[in-house]
């Protein structure tokens, strides 16, 4: 057979002396793909690309040529494609009819669009030929290894992984010999005091793993909050079992971390269970994790008792939340707030992350302090709308009248019934808070307009002033700029960079919509612009 050999190790000058025959192909394809662990059809079909590519340097590039191995003995088949159209336009790959059918006698049923195969004879490729078809080869179970690998790692992401360090790059990224792939551990995801040399073995979480043209990158992370989660799952067996959750984890890697368990079986305590005989389980993690100091909490459906759990050891007076806003303040003693914010903010800090709420720490002090100041605030702005004295404007605040909007919604009733106001006070409140905000909408409207907010947004419906004050502060002016927000933008969320929640803040999130209301505003700005 006129085929050269090609080259898969050994020696190369010694394989180029000799032909192949069709079993001994068959044979290198097999010992290729047992070899490198691929499927042994890729092989095969980088074989038939290789002859391809030298088929059509010997019969011109210009020709479409397949090449078919039989599968079962070896046998080659080299053929020149030509497909059947009404008019030939290139001859070296179309066809006539008339032509097609004058060569293929034995078959009448040949129609435009069908393709005919001309055997062309076998081919000598010599020396360039088969290093040609020897990278193609090459090529091909290179990129099958890589996926091979990619398929290997893909289903450990989000486990926990261990391997060898290799070598430490310049910009003190670890590169880990995890056997078939390497791992890569950057910088920013190594716990800070810790120092590797090569040859040591090391345990890092995988977080991603990523295949791309140049093979696939295996990302590991020490100081990913699921790291600790996985080793919790390795040491505490109730936890792999299922019978203890674990809600939610924040940590400073290295120094401190918060996981917050939940057992599904009541006869069980999950901080005892994780805690281990003397300390054991967790002592083990915290050793694996160079001395990270780990507070386990029992999940609670409670949120004022997990926020005081979270916030341990301090001793929590109040807990005030605002589930809108995901925030959550907390009242406490001067005594306990140190111990509340913890060292450089970091127990207050895991807290929030734990609980996925913002949390506002103030002493009774401040409380107090803060609800006077509020008190005085909102007395004056009665006093101001309402040309009242402050004897009746600190009167309607304290009986929950917190501005001159909620006076002039009430009915007469609910003001004459406060202790030393008739009713033609009540009528006269009413009437002057009325007043008093049609005053304010003009005034505001004057203003947006000089500041150049178009006439469509300030229409919008459901769009308050307050809100186009804050827009317009941002440089959202027209209706099609705030047609083309997200409601995240407008409520806030949070993103997720390095398995690490970040509170992104919005636009209106002081006016407290509900997504469904943000929706609606954006859609009726697009349902606008857009028609």
């Amino acid at each position: 057979m006129g085929i050269c050999p090609f080259f898969f190790g050994g020696d190369e000058n010694k394989m180029l002396n000799r032909g192949l025959d069709k079993l001994e192909l068959l044979r290198i394809v097999e010992a290729v793909a047992n070899e490198k662990s691929i499927d042994k059809e890729l092989v095969m079909e980088s074989m038939e690309s290789a002859i391809q590519k030298a088929a059509l340097t010997k019969f011109g590039n210009e020709n479409n040529i397949a090449v078919e191995i039989n599968r079962e003995n070896g046998e080659i088949k080299i053929q020149k494609v030509l497909e059947i159209v009404e008019k030939v336009e290139d001859p070296s790959r179309e066809i006539s009819l008339s032509d097609a059918t004058q060569i293929n006698k034995e078959n009448s049923d040949l129609k435009i669009g069908d393709k005919i195969f001309e055997i062309l004879p076998q081919i000598d490729v010599g020396r360039i030929g088969v290093h040609a078809a020897k990278n193609i080869i090459n090529g091909s179970i290179k990129k099958a290894e890589r996926h091979r690998q990619y398929k290997d790692f893909v289903d450990k992401k989000g486990q926990i992984v261990s391997g060898i360090v290799k070598r430490e790059e310049y910009d003190k990224t670890i590169i880990v010999d995890l056997g078939r792939a390497e791992g890569v551990l950057k910088r920013d995801d190594k716990i800070l005091r810790e120092n590797y040399k090569n040859g040591d073995r090391i345990k890092a979480y995988c977080f991603e793993v990523k295949e791309d043209l140049k093979g696939h990158q295996i990302f590991l992370s020490r100081t990913h909050p699921e790291f600790l989660a996985k080793l919790f799952f390795q040491e505490v067996p109730e936890i792999y079992e299922g019978i203890i959750e674990i809600k939610a984890v924040a940590r400073d890697p290295g120094s401190r971390a918060k996981i917050c368990v939940h057992s599904k079986d009541s006869s069980i305590d999950p901080v005892g269970a994780c805690v281990g005989m003397r300390g054991s389980r967790v002592q083990t993690i915290v050793n694996e994790l160079q001395g990270e100091k780990i507070d386990i909490i029992k999940w609670t459906e409670d949120l004022p008792t997990l926020i005081s759990e979270s916030l341990s050891p301090a001793e929590i007076q109040k807990v005030l939340i605002d589930q809108d806003n995901k925030r959550i303040e907390v009242i406490l003693t001067e005594e306990n707030l140190s111990k509340a914010i913890g060292r450089r903010g970091q127990n207050v800090r895991l807290a929030s992350k734990l609980t996925n709420f913002e949390i506002d720490i103030l002493t009774d002090k401040e409380d107090s302090e803060r609800r006077q100041a509020e008190f005085k605030e909102k007395t004056e702005n009665l006093i101001k709308n309402l040309e009242v004295d402050e004897t009746l404007g600190q009167l309607l605040v304290s009986e929950g009248f917190q501005g001159i909007e909620e006076i002039s919604q009430a009915k007469v009733d609910d003001i004459s019934k406060i202790e030393g106001i008739d009713e033609d006070t009540a009528k006269e409140l009413i009437t002057r808070s009325k007043d008093g905000l049609i005053k304010e909408k003009e005034d505001v409207s004057k203003k947006l307009k000089e500041l150049g907010v178009e006439d469509g947004l300030i229409n919008l419906k459901g769009m308050s002033q307050g809100m186009l004050v804050v827009l317009e502060q941002r440089g959202i002016k027209k209706l099609s700029d705030f047609a083309d927000l997200s409601s995240d933008e407008l409520i806030g969320g949070f993103d997720e960079i390095k398995g690490k929640k970040i509170r992104i803040n919005g636009y209106l999130e002081e006016f407290s919509l509900s997504k469904e209301e943000a929706d609606q505003l954006i859609m009726s700005a697009r349902e606008i612009v857009f028609k």
